[in-house]
Order: C-alpha cells, then sequence, then structure tokens
C-alpha cells in the first residue's frame, strides 16, 4: 500500500467524527450497486430481471465484527489492487471519467478513494469479499491489518457483490451494538437512493436457536399425542372385536370420538408466528427529491415531523428545485416558534446525493435562514476529503445567494398574492425576516417594500405608506411601542390625540431599528415615550410662565423625592384629567438597553446620569394636582402629592422596584384615609 504513514493520518485526523465510516462504507455499497444499474442500462452487465438492489449491515458483539454487503458492480482481482491498494485512486471518479458521455441520470456518491480506508479507524483487521459481475469473473479475498502489508488470493464468493468486515478494536466495540449502529445509519443514510437493511446476528442466531427448541418440543408433543392416538384406537378395537367378534364395519361412536380428539395430529403444520418481512432504515425516494407538483400539503406536513420530530405544523415552506446552473433541491421551513420561550435557532440539514453531510454549514446556508428548518441537496457542493465541510469556491457563494433569492422570491409572491395570509403569519416570520435583513442586503433590498408593521388600529402597513400618512403631523418621525401594557398611557393619548404608532415588540427588533434608520437617511424612530406628542398639547404657555412653573415645581419635587437633579418639563396637556408623565430620551434609552444586553455598565457610571436623572417629568399645568403644587409649595400635603405624581407617571412608563412600590402603598393608603 502506498504512503507508510497515511493510517496513523486516517485514523487520527481524517473524520472529526468516528462514526463518519459507516457512512462511507454504505456509500461505496450505494456506489457500487449505482454502478451496476447503470451499466445494466446501457446493456454491458447481464442483471437477472427483478433483482432487488440493497445493501445489508450486519453487527456481531459477541464475534466483535461489523459487516457491510452489495449486490452491487463487485470487483475483479486487478480493480481490487488498482482502487484498494492504492490510496486514493478512486474507483468512482475513475467510472464517471469513462462513462461521462453514456448516461447521468444516476448519481455517484464517492470522489476521494478515501471513504474505504475510514474502517480502519475502528478496525484492527478488514477483509473483504469480492466477485466482478464480469463474465467468468473470479473471487477475490483480500485482508489487511491496518499497516502497510496485505494479502490477497481468490475467494469463496458465490454472489456478485463485494462483503467487507471489519475486526473491531477494543476502544470501538459500541459499534458492534446494534442501537448504535442503528442510531447512526439513520444520522447518514436515512435518505440515501438504494435500501439499506440491518441484521443483529446475535439476535438472529437467538432466534434462530429459541425457533429449533420450539420446533423440537412441538415434534416431541406430536410424537406423543400420535402414540397416545394410536393406543387409544388399538383398546378401543379390542373392546369392540370383544363384543363384536370379528365383524369390523361398524364403528363405534366412541372411535369417531377419538377421531375428533386428535383430528390432524398427523397432518399438523407448524404454526409458527409468520417472519415479517425486513423492512429498509432509509427512505430511497425522500420529499426533497420530487417534483412540487406531486407534492401535497400533508405530504410536506409529514415529513417535516419526521424529520424534526417537531409535532406543531410549521408555518410554510419553499420546495428548492434547480438544475442550472447547478444541481440544488431542498426544502425550508418556516417553523411555528413562541419568542417569549423558544430559542431562535433552526437546522438546516445538508445532504450530498442524497448524503447527509452536516448541520447547519454556513458557507452554504445564509446565516439568517439557520434559523428555519430544512434540508438542501446539492450535488455540486465542493466537499473536502471528509465531506465534513466545504473547499473554499465562490461556487459555494452562488449557492447561498440562489437559497437566498428563492426565500425573498415566495415571500414576496404570497404578499402579492395571498396578503391575507402574509398578515396572518407576519408575527411569526417577521424575526426571521428582520434577522435576514440584518444579515444580508441584497435580501434587504427586496424585502424593503414588503416589510409590514401592525399599527395602533390593527392593521398591517408599510414604513413608507407610515411616513406618508404622518408627514403633515410629524415628518420623518416614526413612533413605535415596546409593550403594550406598560405604555397603555401613551397609547391612549396618541389615539386620542389621532397619531399613529407602530408595534415593536421582538427582542430583534432593536437592532432592526437602527437598521431602518441608517437606511432610511432622515427618518427617525421614537418609542411612544420618548418625548411628548404634540397632538395632545393645548394652547402653548408663555416661556416666562414655563420658566417660572418649572423652577417653582423643580424645587418642589426635588425635595420631595429627595434628589439633588430632577428634570422636569411643564406643558399645558389638553386632557386635564392626565397629571403626569414620564418620558426618556430614545439615545439614552438605547443606550441603556445596549449595556443591559451585553451586560455592560456594571459599576460603571450612568453616561446621562443617575436613573432619575436621566428622565423627564413632564407635568400638566392644567391639572389640579399640579396647580396645588405650583400654590402651595409649603404646603402640608405637597411633599405627599409631588410623591404620588412621580410614581403614578413611573407605574404608567415601567414597573416600581420593591422599595417605590412599599412605600406608594403606603402613601395611597394614606390619602384614602384623609378622604373618609
Amino acid at each position: 500500500i502506498n504512503s507508510e504513514n497515511i493510517f496513523p493520518i486516517i485514523k487520527k485526523w481524517l473524520y472529526s467524527d468516528h462514526d463518519i465510516f459507516i457512512r462511507e462504507l454504505i456509500s461505496n455499497g450505494v456506489d457500487a450497486i449505482t454502478k451496476v444499474k447503470r451499466l445494466s442500462s446501457m446493456g454491458e452487465a447481464d442483471i437477472p430481471e427483478g433483482e432487488k438492489y440493497k445493501v445489508t449491515v450486519y453487527a456481531s458483539a459477541k464475534n466483535k465484527t461489523l459487516t457491510f454487503e452489495d449486490n452491487g458492480i463487485g470487483m475483479t482481482a486487478d480493480e481490487v489492487e488498482k482502487y484498494i491498494n492504492q490510496i486514493a485512486f478512486s474507483g468512482a471518479t475513475d467510472f464517471l471519467e469513462k462513462y461521462k458521455d453514456k448516461d447521468q441520470n444516476d448519481q455517484i456518491i464517492g470522489h476521494f478513494g478515501l471513504g474505504f480506508y475510514s474502517a480502519f479507524m475502528v478496525s484492527d483487521k478488514v477483509t473483504i469479499e469480492t466477485l466482478s459481475y464480469q463474465k467468468d469473473a473470479a473471487p477475490v479475498y483480500w485482508e489487511c491489518d491496518g499497516g502497510t502489508d496485505y494479502s490477497m488470493s481468490e475467494g469463496d464468493k458465490k454472489e456478485r457483490g463485494t462483503r467487507i468486515t471489519l475486526y473491531l478494536s477494543e476502544d470501538s466495540l459500541e459499534f458492534a451494538n446494534a442501537y448504535r449502529v442503528r442510531e447512526v445509519i439513520n444520522k447518514y443514510c436515512s435518505f440515501m437512493p438504494v435500501e439499506i437493511y440491518f441484521i443483529d446476528v446475535d439476535d438472529e442466531e437467538k432466534k434462530a436457536s429459541e425457533k429449533a427448541k420450539k420446533a423440537a418440543e412441538k415434534a416431541a408433543k406430536k410424537a406423543e399425542k400420535k402414540a397416545e392416538k394410536e393406543a387409544k384406537k388399538a383398546a378401543k378395537k379390542k373392546e369392540e372385536d370383544d363384543f363384536l367378534g370379528d365383524s369390523d364395519d361398524k364403528k363405534s361412536d366412541d372411535d369417531k370420538v377419538i377421531d375428533a380428539d386428535f383430528k390432524d395430529v398427523d397432518d399438523e403444520e407448524e404454526d409458527d408466528e409468520a417472519e415479517k418481512p425486513a423492512v429498509p432504515l432509509n427512505d430511497t425516494n425522500p420529499l426533497w427529491v420530487r417534483m412540487p407538483a406531486d407534492c401535497k400539503d400533508e405530504d410536506y406536513k409529514d415529513f417535516y415531523q419526521k424529520v424534526f420530530l417537531d409535532f406543531k405544523e410549521p408555518l410554510f415552506w419553499i420546495h428548492l428545485n434547480m438544475d442550472y446552473p447547478f444541481n440544488l433541491k431542498g426544502i425550508l421551513y418556516f417553523p411555528r416558534i413562541n419568542p417569549t420561550v423558544d430559542q431562535l435557532e433552526g437546522k438546516v440539514k445538508l445532504y450530498n446525493n442524497q448524503v447527509f453531510v452536516a448541520d447547519n454549514i454556513k458557507e452554504v446556508i445564509p446565516e439568517f435562514l439557520l434559523t428555519l428548518k430544512g434540508v438542501i441537496d446539492c450535488p455540486d457542493l465542493p466537499l473536502n476529503v471528509s465531506r465534513s465541510a466545504l473547499q473554499n469556491d465562490g461556487f459555494v457563494k452562488k449557492i447561498s445567494d440562489y437559497i437566498t433569492k428563492k426565500v425573498a422570491d415566495k415571500l414576496i409572491e404570497m404578499y402579492k398574492k395571498d396578503k391575507e395570509k402574509y398578515e396572518t403569519l407576519w408575527e411569526d416570520i417577521s424575526p426571521f425576516i428582520k434577522f435576514g435583513c440584518l444579515k444580508d442586503d441584497k435580501f434587504q433590498d427586496k424585502m424593503k417594500d414588503y416589510m409590514i408593521f401592525k399599527n395602533l388600529e390593527g392593521k398591517f402597513i408599510t414604513l413608507p405608506e407610515y411616513l406618508e400618512a404622518a408627514k403633515e403631523k410629524h415628518e420623518n418621525k416614526v413612533f413605535y411601542i415596546t409593550d403594550e401594557r406598560e405604555q397603555a398611557q401613551y397609547i391612549e393619548m396618541f389615539k386620542n390625540a389621532g397619531t399613529d404608532a407602530i408595534y415593536l415588540t421582538h427582542n430583534i427588533d432593536n437592532p432592526y431599528i437602527t437598521n431602518m434608520e441608517f437606511k432610511n437617511e432622515g427618518v427617525k424612530f421614537l418609542r411612544i415615550d420618548a418625548d411628548v406628542n404634540e397632538g395632545i398639547v393645548g394652547e402653548a404657555l408663555s416661556e416666562e410662565t414655563v420658566k417660572d412653573y418649572t423652577d417653582k415645581l423643580t424645587e418642589s419635587f426635588k425635595k420631595a423625592l429627595g434628589v439633588e437633579k430632577i428634570t422636569i418639563k411643564v406643558e399645558n396637556l389638553k386632557d386635564e384629567s392626565i397629571s403626569s408623565m414620564l418620558t426618556q430620551s430614545e439615545e439614552q434609552r438605547r443606550m441603556e438597553e445596549m449595556m443591559k444586553a451585553y451586560n455592560m455598565g456594571g459599576g460603571m457610571p450612568n453616561p446621562f446620569g443617575d436613573a432619575k436623572s436621566g428622565e423627564t417629568l413632564v407635568l400638566n399645568a392644567n391639572n389640579k394636582l399640579v396647580k396645588y403644587v405650583l400654590d402651595n409649595p409649603e404646603g402640608e400635603n405637597t411633599e405627599t402629592v409631588c410623591c404620588q405624581l412621580y410614581d403614578l407617571a413611573a407605574i404608567a412608563n415601567r414597573p416600581l422596584n420593591a422599595e417605590e412600590l412599599t412605600k406608594f402603598v403606603a402613601r395611597s393608603n394614606k390619602i384614602l384615609s384623609m378622604i373618609i
């Protein structure tokens, strides 16, 4: 074998996951069958009509072996010498080169010729028994213990195909366990194009032993019953002879009873439970290889549940089917998630000719689509030798761009043809779409006119529609809501003022807002409590009055709240029932949220000052309670009124902390007692 030091490299470095050897050896079997099917279709191989092609895996914990058998093309001694004894001389590549112009319907999986040698990652010894499809070919036996020496001789295999047996090393005996082998086959080979069967040798031997034991017991019981019948008949015949003499033309009723008791004892068949037909472990015709027109909604839903074990129905799906300029098929599902509970994390499985490669390979799957669930099968992928990662190739970028385009096209098509469904799904799919806009400029350019937002009337509108409707009241300003409950007071004020706002309640909306401002020059997003809406302000107070009121109220509130700094703004609001409200600048709040999100700010000074100085307390000069404070700066109840006005404003803006809530409850009780 060429390259003396190759086996240590294969054992330690070629494959990141040792269980991949099962995938590689099964893939070799599938390739061998694909080759012989192609030759048969071209009339170059004489294959019995109706022969069932299959790969069978046998595991024996008792013998510490794992065997892979196929009824494919087989090998001659020269081919074993060429493809097995010379590492990296790929039989698949050689075969494709020879027959590339004759038929391209069947896909060959292998490319590098190293798959077979993955067997030595887990084995002390490997044997091959093979018989070529060629007429008069001799069977070949090959054996190697993982060193540079091997032996090859004439074998005794009678059927066409190849049988590879691994004698597992002590540290790899897990792969003789039936459950473990099934698990790996399901992981990598669930959708290979040739049927795969698994046989637990030890279990079959146990069943055969039990069956033989049961048959022996049954035979003994049958013989015993037969002897008993004959004895009873003989005794009865003697009685009749004694009674009737030599006449034997009459049969007693008792004799008939004996026959009934032992009816069919002589002809009794084995009544063992009929053996169930073997069932392949894989689906050779997965949904993604079919034409979309041939697939029903139930097919897509069943496939989703089977592959992802998610029993919540997906929102919708995209069936990818492309033959030019590259071959790509697949299905992408938008899962139904609860953003407050479920992580925004999906699973996109990558296949190569129906052979599983890996989950979530970011070079092929656009990052934002990794939040989806689905399968992508691309035979043209430039895989590395272990088929576990991609080689750096500009071709991969084209695949990624194509997938992005197809997702955008599907969403746009839904918006145009079934806007009602699009709006119904929006709350669920918007996190995916917004994430895509943040991560992919091309995707954002395609989707920018189809991003919708729910407004105060419960209708869905686009950003251009919002800006157009608001240009006379607040040009290029977009008011938004993040928490309907906490911002209820402000929502009511906006409704009364006839000013619209949109709901942006998901965690991803924070970075998305920043991105929207960057992409739409001059447009500013303001949370609904960031400032006083001009629509709720009545007749403006004079500058002198505002300054006088502000100075007086600032002193009263600083004293009542026990703070050094407080920012107070006096407005003449139309609704005199509104006494106070808190606002916070958009920039400060975003900075605080960013620091919180990145776990920053622990022990660091707030760049905007302390919490209360960072807020603006808006007081309504048209409210009786505010007028009381203005008229009675040293009044008996002024401090109580100031504290209550502040807490009422705070409650409408955010939850009170434990200390604030305790004081608020005590103060409220005090106020109620004063009324009585």
